[in-house]
């Protein structure tokens, strides 16, 4: 996909799946956000220490996993750090409220099989544990483009990371990348137009007429997180942006504003 052709992705995207109501990153979180009726997510994807890529956004198991009691103190608290068969013994929905207790952190197959089932869009945060930034990278495009390779509509990978997003490109380089900013550092645009990005995702905050002018009129598409409020979301769109990622399914309909 390059930046001139149609845009097919949708401008409504659940964050982590369900944005706060459920816990993040699980699949119980893309079910309740697609009971909500949304049809695109994000979602954050990083590798065991035995190379299986599956969803949690820290880069430690404490906030969001049952480590601690299940593994004890004296282990690593980084994700990165645990083979797959010790991370599938987590608990990562007790953490968010009684009702999600047990639910498993996923592997990004089982997600992108539950997305394609159901003709779902997906934004691939590619998340790195520090160190294995061009690891992950690669093996995550190479995992997307093989479980999408029938699909009409590719995944859309994304980091903040730019050495993940290089060896994502070289890996597959037909699959559609944004870069991610939580500021505009010097070299932005030029970095996403190195990097072959079809669309910029900012914090909301960077969006205005001078940010968006330049990443409009350079063929990229703009995104923004994390948006939790209407006055703000309406800000967005009238500056014309594509995309908007937010927690907040519960006061946003997919089909709202």
């Amino acid at each position: 996909m390059s930046a001139t052709q149609p845009w097919p992705y949708l401008r409504w995207i659940a964050h982590r799946g369900a944005g706060k109501l459920a816990p993040e990153n699980t699949l119980a979180a893309f079910r309740l956000g697609a009971s909500h009726g949304y049809r695109m997510f994000e979602c954050d994807v990083k590798l065991s220490s035995d190379g299986v890529p599956f969803l949690l956004h820290d880069d430690t198991l404490t906030r969001t996993t049952s480590a601690r009691d299940t593994l004890g103190a004296k282990h690593s608290a980084t994700a990165g750090d645990h083979s797959w068969g010790t991370l599938a013994r987590l608990d990562a929905g007790s953490w968010h409220s009684r009702a999600f207790a047990g639910e498993p952190l996923p592997t990004f197959e089982s997600i992108a099989r539950y997305c394609l089932r159901n003709s779902y869009f997906l934004n691939i945060e590619i998340k790195p544990t520090p160190g294995l930034e061009r690891e992950t990278g690669d093996v995550v495009a190479r995992h997307a483009a093989r479980l999408w390779q029938n699909a009409a509509v590719p995944p859309l990978l994304s980091s903040f990371d730019v050495p993940a997003l290089e060896a994502a490109q070289m890996a597959q380089p037909e699959l559609p990348r944004g870069l991610l900013l939580d500021t505009l550092w010097p070299g932005w645009l030029e970095t996403a137009l190195r990097l072959g990005c079809v669309a910029i995702i900012c914090d909301h905050g960077l969006w205005n007429s001078s940010s968006m002018t330049q990443a409009k009129s350079a063929g990229l598409r703009t995104l923004s997180y994390t948006v939790n409020d209407e006055v703000t979301a309406r800000r967005l769109l009238g500056l014309g942006l594509d995309g908007i990622i937010t927690d907040r399914i519960d006061w946003f309909s997919p089909a709202s504003l």
